[in-house]
């Protein structure tokens, strides 16, 4: 995972974690936490774009250490590359810990949101209200990576697979047009 500094003065989202959010372990389940670092990386992605946007990947999520009950979680937020159509958000997540009030970084991941319409496809990207850069951006950070994950649409189906006409399908018969 590159080298990203992400801003730790005004987090995208905070919260305490509960006993209910805990596994067998008796930490927080790490499920949870990526449920929140999806609802982090949304909030930055959204500063940069007023259509509707999905998650379309998390990248390199790395635990580092376990989160407990009572730990103040806050999830810091970047946006680290934007392109014709995805935007791509670093997340750094860090408990205070309850007892010795010191800070830990616990998770680190990239989510990856693209654009769509109202029929689901990817569309480019519209400003946001806090969008001052221009479209293009991303193309940097998409050479970098070379191929891989350069079309979402391919690599994570976002939109409906296409059918295929078969002789027989294995659902059983077709049924009869009206």
């Amino acid at each position: 995972m590159p080298i990203v500094t992400v801003d730790r003065t005004d987090p995208a989202l905070r919260v305490t974690l509960m006993p209910k959010d805990t596994n067998a372990l008796g930490t927080i389940f790490g499920g949870i936490i990526l449920s929140y670092i999806d609802q982090a990386g949304a909030v930055e992605a959204f500063r940069h774009c007023s259509g509707k946007l999905v998650t379309v990947a998390m990248r390199e999520v790395e635990f580092h250490q376990p989160v407990f009950v009572g730990d103040l979680v806050s999830f810091y937020t970047e946006t680290i590359h934007r392109g014709r159509t995805s935007i791509g958000v670093k997340v750094v997540v860090e408990a205070l810990r309850r007892e010795s009030r010191q800070p830990v970084t616990v998770t680190e991941a990239e989510v990856i949101y693209v654009q769509v319409g109202p029929d689901g496809r990817p569309q480019p990207l519209v400003d946001g209200p806090s969008d001052k850069r221009p479209h293009g951006t991303g193309d940097t950070k998409r050479k970098s990576r070379g191929n891989a994950g350069s079309r979402f649409t391919a690599n994570f189906g976002l939109c409906a697979p296409r059918q295929r006409r078969t002789a027989r399908s294995t659902l059983g018969p077709e049924p009869r047009g009206r």
